[in-house]
């Protein structure tokens, strides 16, 4: 797990998995490259890595818009003058079924969750062709089994899962890899931003003891260890999977 001059640009670093995965490069000796839409939050997880590893360059930033985007990318190259692991973590989730959803709803998510990753990485593999660097995408236990009620969301992660496989088809025979985590429930800020209130969130945590086969909701260390290994060289003949970090949720079935 030794990342020592590797670049590493981390998108949605403000909090949460983002966060961690952060951190988590830095004690590996990662020099990074950290996106978030929040400067203030941005600026306290880089002092979290500035303790234990290189001071982290910041590239903040909405990547739902076309011209972040661009520039978040531009700073990063500006700074480094390579790459070699992007890692597409950024995300939202709004409730919604499609008795309920809205096309502006179906855009706001897709914008964040999809087509910002798609956005990026095309404008970063040149960089990472030359470095026969790697992609891992965030994407979620809803990338994988249907769930009611967050309609958009579970469509986005999907997307991101098939997107995976189909680049890592497209660039392994340049040398490049691409990943994708699908976390189950795990403990952020996501769904309070997504608009559940402390009391329904509460007892959403709660119900997740019986939604995952080993009883919990995950850590964002938890994925955060799944993304740097992915990304490092134990993981060199790893390509195009989707790992479920969901404590047994993805093979859980209604009895």
């Amino acid at each position: 797990m030794n990342f020592a001059g590797k670049v590493v640009l981390i998108t949605g670093a403000s909090s949460g998995i983002g966060a961690a995965t952060a951190i988590k490069f830095a004690k590996s000796g990662a020099l990074l490259a950290l996106n978030g839409r929040n400067l203030e939050n941005l600026q306290a997880v880089a002092k979290d890595c500035s303790s234990v590893g290189e001071k982290p360059h910041l590239v903040p930033g909405d990547i739902s818009k076309v011209v972040d985007v661009e520039c978040v990318w531009q700073k990063t190259l500006q700074k480094y003058n390579r790459l070699d692991v992007l890692v597409n973590n950024a995300g939202i989730i709004e409730t919604g079924s499609i008795e309920n959803t809205s096309l502006e709803q179906y855009d706001r998510v897709m914008n964040t969750n999809l087509r910002a990753i798609y956005h990026l990485t095309m404008l970063t593999v040149p960089e990472l062709i030359k470095s026969k660097g790697n992609i891992v995408n965030v994407s979620s236990v809803n990338g994988i089994r249907s769930f009611p009620g967050v309609l958009a969301y579970n469509i986005s992660k999907m997307g991101v899962d098939q997107f995976t496989r189909c680049i890592a088809l497209e660039l392994a025979a340049k040398g490049v890899r691409a990943n994708c985590v699908n976390p189950g429930v795990t403990v952020t800020n996501l769904h309070k931003r997504g608009g559940m209130d402390e009391e329904t969130y509460k007892k959403f945590l709660e119900h997740s003891r019986t939604t995952h086969a080993l009883g919990r909701p995950g850590t964002a260390d938890e994925v955060a260890n799944a993304i740097t290994f992915l990304a490092s060289d134990l993981a060199t003949f790893t390509t195009g999977i989707s790992l479920a970090v969901d404590g047994g949720r993805h093979a859980m079935c209604p009895r």
